[in-house]
C-alpha cells in the first residue's frame, strides 16, 4: 500500500514553522448539537482531559464505577496528545459516586442531566486553539493570509495522520485480507476504520489531483457525486450544481467502505470504484469530502515568535490537516 500522504489543492511555497500537538499548543472544546434538557434519567458529565484518548479516559471512569465501559456515552474521539473538553454520559444513579471521582487528567467541570445517552455524531463541531512556534513577521504574514484565503475557498477533509497508528494500515490489511485474526472486537472495529479511511484518502487525493489539473480553487464536481444538502440528506444530481456548492448549499462526499451505503455514478462511480471494497462486511457511511473553518481568528505574539489561530471546525474533521493546509506540506 502507498504511502500514507495528503495532496493539498493550494499550491503556494511551503511554509516552514513549528508545530506539535501538546497539552498547551493543541487545546479542543467540543460544541454540542442540541441544548440539554436539564432532566433526565442520564448524567451528562462536561469533561475536560489532559494527554489521554477518549477511550482512556472512559476506561478510567467505567473502572471507577465499576460499570462497563458500552454504558458511557460520547459523541466524538478527542485527540489525545491536546487539552480536550467534551461530553459524556452515564446512567443517573452513579452521581454520589461521581461526586468521590478524582485523576489527574480528568477534570468533571459540570454534572447535568438529560433525557438521553450521548451518541457518537451528537456533537456539531470542535473548536480548535492551536499555537505554532518559530514564526517570524514574514512567515506570519503568509500564514495569516492563507488561513483566510482558506476559510472561504475550504479544503480538502482528508483524514489526519493521528488516525493511522505505527503499522496499524499493515495490520489492517492483513486483517482484511484473512491473514491476521483480531479476536478483540474494539480492536477489530479500530483496524476496520483505518482501512475505511486509507481508501477515503487515497480517494480524495486523486479527485484533488483532478482539480489541480483544472486549476480550480475548490474540488472540481463530477457526474454522479453523492451531495449532502444542508438538511444533511444525501442525494445524486445527474450534474451538481457548482453555484449550491460554492454558496455552500450543498457538499461533495466521499466512500467509507462497507454495506448499505449510497454509492456515486457515472464519471464519479469511475473514480470511486477504485478505492471501493464491497465485500467489506463493515456498515459503509458517507463522508464530506470539502470542508470550512470558521469563526478564524488569528494572532501573531512577535516577541516569543508564536503565533495562534483559533477556529471552529465541523464533526468528523481534523484541525492538523487544516494546518497542514496552511504548511502545504504533510507533518507524519
Amino acid at each position: 500500500m502507498s504511502e500514507l500522504k495528503r495532496v493539498f489543492l493550494h499550491r503556494h511555497e511551503a511554509i516552514d514553522f513549528e508545530f506539535t500537538q501538546n497539552k498547551e499548543d493543541f487545546i479542543v472544546e467540543e460544541i454540542f448539537a442540541k441544548p440539554f434538557k436539564q432532566k433526565g434519567s442520564f448524567l451528562i458529565l462536561h469533561v475536560k482531559k489532559v494527554n489521554m484518548t477518549t477511550w482512556e479516559m472512559i476506561e478510567k471512569i467505567a473502572a471507577f464505577l465499576n460499570i462497563h465501559e458500552s454504558s458511557i456515552g460520547y459523541a466524538g474521539l478527542k485527540d489525545k496528545y491536546a487539552t480536550t473538553t467534551q461530553y459524556i454520559s452515564v446512567p443517573q444513579k452513579y452521581e454520589k459516586e461521581l461526586k468521590k471521582f478524582q485523576d489527574k487528567q480528568i477534570t468533571i467541570l459540570e454534572i447535568f442531566r438529560d433525557t438521553q445517552k450521548i451518541s457518537i455524531g451528537d456533537l456539531s463541531a470542535n473548536r480548535f486553539k492551536i499555537k505554532l512556534h518559530k514564526v517570524d513577521d514574514m512567515k506570519a504574514g503568509k500564514i495569516e493570509k492563507i488561513a483566510r484565503s482558506l476559510e472561504k475557498t475550504g479544503f480538502a477533509n482528508h483524514f489526519g495522520y493521528q488516525r493511522f497508528g505505527q503499522d496499524s494500515l499493515t495490520q489492517a490489511k492483513e486483517m482484511i485480507d484473512g491473514e491476521l485474526f483480531i479476536k478483540d472486537k474494539k480492536v477489530k472495529k479500530f483496524l476496520t476504520s483505518v482501512y475505511q479511511s486509507y481508501l477515503f484518502n487515497e480517494w480524495l487525493n486523486e479527485r484533488v489531483e483532478i482539480s489541480q489539473k483544472e486549476k480550480s480553487t475548490t474540488l472540481t464536481l463530477l457526474d454522479g457525486d453523492v451531495m449532502l444538502g444542508r438538511d444533511e440528506k444525501l442525494f445524486t444530481p445527474k450534474t451538481p450544481s457548482l453555484k449550491d456548492f460554492l454558496s455552500r448549499k450543498i457538499v461533495p462526499t466521499g466512500l467509507l467502505v462497507g454495506r448499505e451505503v449510497f454509492r456515486a455514478r457515472d464519471a464519479a462511480r469511475e473514480i470511486e470504484a477504485k478505492y471501493d471494497d464491497e465485500l467489506l462486511a463493515e456498515k459503509g457511511l458517507r463522508r464530506r469530502a470539502w470542508i470550512y473553518p470558521e469563526m478564524l481568528t488569528c494572532k501573531y505574539l512577535q516577541k516569543d515568535g508564536d503565533f495562534e489561530l483559533s477556529f471552529v471546525l465541523p464533526k468528523a474533521s481534523y484541525a492538523t490537516i487544516f494546518i497542514e493546509n496552511i504548511a502545504n506540506r504533510n507533518f507524519q
